[in-house]
This record gives C-alpha cells, sequence and structure tokens, in this order.
C-alpha cells in the first residue's frame, strides 16, 4: 500500500483554529515534496500542550483514501 512520510510540526495556537471552527483539514507537505490534505481529526490523538510534532507515517489506498496516520519512533 502507498505511504508518505510526514515531519509535522503544528502549534498549538495553530491547531486551535481547529477547536474554534475555522479549520478542519490541515496541509501538509511529505518529505518528496506532495502536498497532503489531512483531516485535522486524524492528528488529534497526537495532540499535547505545545501542539503536535513528530514524524509521522500515512498510509492510503490506491485511490488516496487515506487508511492510517501513525508516528513513527526515532525520528
Amino acid at each position: 500500500m502507498p505511504s508518505l512520510i510526514l515531519d509535522i510540526a503544528v502549534s498549538s495556537d495553530l491547531y486551535l483554529a481547529v477547536y474554534q471552527g475555522r479549520a478542519n483539514r490541515i496541509l501538509l507537505r511529505s518529505r518528496d515534496g506532495r502536498k497532503v490534505s489531512l483531516p485535522a481529526a486524524r492528528l488529534q490523538p497526537y495532540l499535547t500542550h505545545a501542539g503536535i510534532h513528530g514524524s509521522f507515517e500515512l498510509e492510503f489506498s490506491s485511490d488516496g483514501k487515506l487508511l492510517r496516520l501513525s508516528r513513527l519512533t526515532g525520528g
């Protein structure tokens, strides 16, 4: 299944727009330069007081549907 690696750095202030109803998607760029529009709710499990920071693997189907998002260990 296709996958992308995302290095995510979203501040808690930026993610606040989701809670305020001003945003429901977050535009990210993968390590290989592709743009990804991700539903903000898929990032909520990784939200801390500092925001969302880390490297993640995004797996998707051949037709582009998000299957899984998981944090990578070690960077």
